[in-house]
């Protein structure tokens, strides 16, 4: 695997796959991580700067820009002539045909897509000798097992940040209506200043979160 350079004053640090959800610390506003996990399988916190990313993924400022949690821009997908550029809500990302970086791992809200990219991007290598041990385990099932997914690297990388995200913006969707139809039910029983004010605050919520919604919608 190309390791880079420390012109930039960066740091790669190999790491333990059990540890990096939970073991990275969280850092500063100043210092990013990236987590990198390519397609053998191997994972890497690597600690540079933003110069270092852009001659690793062959990617432009702007494009490095977009996925600058410090900044605010809409979400999008960019496809490059190297690399997909995610920026997905919390999910921050650059993904090529061997690797994806994904940022700040340790956030709470990225944790479960690292999980998940570690489950589904396993090494098919891996995969073949899981389901050689099942079978042998389980001889007495007749089942066979199915077709392991065989899909370029990147596009099963991509499906896995895409289904994170539609299940993160469906748990935001289960929270309000929890929420909105109590407001409701008390609005018809009694209309009063507090309960017409719950009501507006949930409606300007809502309305926020379906643009959320439209928005991720437009690139699936």
């Amino acid at each position: 695997m190309m390791m880079m350079g420390r012109e930039g004053g960066g740091h790669v640090v190999p790491v333990d796959p059990g540890t990096v959800v939970g073991g990275l610390k969280k850092k500063g506003a100043g210092a990013r991580s990236w987590l990198l996990m390519d397609a053998s399988g191997l994972e890497t916190v690597l600690d540079v700067d933003k110069y270092e990313i852009m001659h690793r993924v062959q990617i432009h400022a702007r494009d490095l820009r977009i996925i600058d949690p410090l900044l605010s821009y809409p979400s999008a997908i960019l496809g490059r002539e190297r690399a997909i550029v995610l920026n997905l809500e919390h999910i921050k990302a650059i993904i090529t045909s061997e690797e994806v970086l994904l940022r700040d791992p340790s956030d709470d809200n990225v944790t479960p897509v690292v999980e998940e990219l570690r489950r589904r991007l396993k090494p098919m290598n891996a995969n073949r000798e899981d389901q050689r041990e099942e079978k042998d385990s389980n001889v007495q099932h007749d089942i066979e097992t199915t077709d392991e997914d065989e899909s370029p690297f990147e596009f099963r990388a991509l499906e896995v940040a895409l289904e994170a995200i539609c299940s993160y913006l469906a748990a935001r969707t289960l929270e309000l209506e929890t929420a909105v139809y109590p407001a409701l039910d008390m609005l018809t029983s009694k209309i009063s200043s507090r309960n017409l004010d719950r009501v507006r605050k949930l409606k300007s919520q809502m309305t926020r979160l379906t643009a959320r919604v439209q928005k991720v919608g437009t690139y699936i």
